[in-house]
């Protein structure tokens, strides 16, 4: 029996190896999510699979020579997380060539980070820095200058995206990207030009991020056993913050088989840390249809396994039907008649048995693509078994909603709010914002809602920083976008962010909860996200995660108990040196916010002087306290 630390468990007399748990962890807070049994102490897993919840007691007879313990010190334990809109599979082809700002608390450490990298990355390439921030973030308020970049890295191409708002680009990219005075905009975007026409090294989607996109396509791209390496730590990096699965939403730039083949080969090797359900995304505008009918005679929805399976299409299905949240921008107008093709698409997968999902940001959009799929309705095509659901929905009307959980949709959220909120109130007002999106109308209407990120390249990857948002409705730069009536409860943040992702996939009768018969999938917690501070939430990372039960992201006392992973390829990429999201110390042990507590314990104080009055145990006033210091 190994174990760390472990004590007060000894294996059972006579039990078989073939019944023996593989891993036991034990002396847990466990939040199972299961409502018939919600708590636990000790999880036992076989195969892959839990056997068996309970106290100690209760799990030791699950116990074999050969079984592992694991004592979790008395932390909390929680299902493991599923963001069910995360760019997954285009994140790992890139993550170790990319310099992360998440987290990053000030423009200067930024700056000093970029200055570093620039140091070591070779001639050729680039230096990118792409999503995961917002200039609210930082110390400072403020996003980075042309000029800073140029004077951090002086030869070496820097591309820095902001949102899906913007991209700076230092002088060396500006000239190795191709942009000259002669460059035309693209259709939806701005190359912003100074007094002289030359780009001045500003990029604007205004509204369309593909001139982002476009731009960023043209730096090299990483090998092929180096895009395994990269897709390997960035799950690594996933599983470090409780991620055990995941729903890859496609996106522009992300070719079907092509850039899928990284995380096929790694899940026939075994190598996947991370399930993964992927959805099919027609890339170019006028063959949607054409794409639609390849893949459907090529593959089903559901054709996998438990680590890597197609859930269906979108969240583009046509791109004519798409808008953009850019949010410093005014809403985009979409084409006249573009519904034509959107509902051959949607018929052709009706029919075919696919799910899909659709990019839909405004209500205009959404009432739009509602009428082609009531028109469907009337063939008798919704609702039906096929899973389809809006993403993201920030402006959904309540009448929207009422339509979508007729025809059998569902939703799924992501915490772009926590990044773009600010350029959201400052265009539309606080009063709007204050039902973006409105989640607790989604809840109440009964429609299945789950959460995420939309990672990478607009929000974080740290679904802590998402159940943040959810629970306490604030943006990472501290501003306040929702009164606490519009809030949901940790449980139902956590649901969402679990149980909410199985749905989307089908598997919500093998994931989501903690039960006997589910997937060994749950994380250990560094701090219990039921107790802490709501300002300690963005905070909270794994200290063991476990997927199929096996230990796939160890920290802390258990650190070395992980799966070996390679090491980061190429030497000098960012990822070596920085990692990923760069953590901070919660607040809840800062000096502001011990005065925060001290002020709570004065205002308790004050509670129960007033208590002791109302009992006559004090008098109504203090006594008077004559102290010459305070004298005037």
């Amino acid at each position: 029996m190994t174990t760390m630390p472990v004590s007060g468990i000894t294996p059972a007399q006579h039990i078989e190896d073939r019944d023996a748990a593989d891993l036991v962890v034990r002396n847990a807070k466990v939040f199972t999510g299961d409502r018939d049994h919600p708590a636990a102490g000790a999880i036992a897993v076989r195969g892959g699979r839990i056997i068996a919840l309970g106290d100690d007691a209760a799990i030791a007879g699950h116990v074999g020579p050969r079984t592992r313990v694991v004592d979790a010190l008395g932390r909390r334990i929680v299902p493991g997380l599923n963001d069910s809109h995360l760019h997954v599979i285009r994140g790992g082809l890139n993550y170790v060539l990319e310099l992360r700002w998440d987290g990053v608390p000030s423009l200067r450490q930024a700056l000093a980070m970029l200055r570093e990298q620039a140091g070591r990355t070779p001639k050729g390439q680039w230096i990118r820095v792409v999503g995961g921030w917002t200039a609210e973030q930082f110390a400072e308020r403020r996003m980075p200058t042309v000029a800073e970049l140029t004077a951090a890295a002086p030869d070496t191409p820097v591309f820095v995206l902001h949102l899906y708002q913007s991209a700076l680009l230092n002088r060396a990219a500006v000239r190795a990207a191709g942009f000259t005075r002669e460059t035309p905009d693209p259709r939806g975007g701005q190359i912003v030009r100074g007094r002289d026409g030359e780009p001045t090294g500003v990029l604007l989607a205004a509204p369309s991020a593909l001139i982002l996109y476009s731009t960023l396509a043209a730096a090299p791209t990483l090998g092929e056993d180096d895009k395994k390496t990269s897709t390997r730590h960035f799950l690594r990096e996933l599983n470090r913050f409780g991620l055990t699965s995941a729903i890859d939403a496609a996106g522009g730039f992300q070719n079907f088989p092509d850039n899928y083949r990284t995380v096929t080969e790694l899940a026939r090797d075994g190598d996947l840390s991370l399930r993964i359900a992927y959805h099919l995304f027609p890339q170019n505008a006028g063959q949607e249809i054409e794409d639609l009918k390849r893949w459907i005679e090529a593959v089903r929805p559901d054709q996998g396994d438990e680590w890597l399976r197609l859930n269906g299409a979108g969240e583009n299905l046509t791109w004519a039907a798409a808008d953009f949240e850019n949010f410093a921008e005014p809403r985009p107008e979409l084409a006249n008649g573009y519904e034509g093709d959107f509902e051959k698409a949607v018929r052709l997968l009706m029919e075919n048995g696919w799910g899909f999902r659709l990019h839909a940001t405004y209500d205009e959009t959404i009432r739009r693509d509602l009428a082609v799929l009531e028109k469907l309705a009337a063939d008798g095509l919704f609702p039906g078994a096929n899973r389809w659901l809006f993403d993201h929905a920030e402006t959904v009307s309540p009448q929207s909603l009422e339509r979508t959980a007729a025809l059998g949709g569902s939703i799924s959220v992501q915490n772009r709010m926590s990044f773009q909120g600010k350029a959201f109130v400052d265009r539309y007002g606080a009063e709007a914002a204050m039902r973006t999106p409105p989640v607790r109308e989604m809840l109440e209407l009964g429609l299945s809602v789950a959460a995420g990120t939309d990672a990478t390249r607009v929000s974080s990857y740290n679904p802590w920083v998402a159940l943040h948002w959810l629970v306490t409705g604030r943006t990472v730069g501290d501003l306040r976008l929702y009164p606490p009536d519009r809030l949901v409860s940790r449980e139902k943040a956590l649901e969402m962010y679990t149980l909410g992702g199985a749905r989307m996939t089908g598997e919500s009768e093998v994931k989501g909860v903690l039960k006997a018969g589910y997937f060994a999938d749950f994380t250990v917690l560094s701090h219990d996200y039921f107790s802490v501070h709501d300002d300690d939430i963005p905070h909270i990372e794994s200290v063991l995660t476990v997927v199929g039960g096996r230990l796939v992201y160890a920290a802390a006392e258990y650190e070395g108990l992980d799966e070996a992973v390679p090491a980061v390829s190429p030497s000098w990429s960012p990822a070596a040196y920085f990692g990923g999201y760069q953590a901070t110390v919660p607040p809840g042990v800062s000096g502001a916010r011990q005065a925060d507590r001290l002020a709570e314990a004065v205002g308790a104080s004050e509670q129960h002087r007033q208590w002791r009055v109302a009992r006559g145990f004090a008098p109504e006033s203090a006594p008077e306290v004559f102290d010459p210091c305070f004298v005037l």
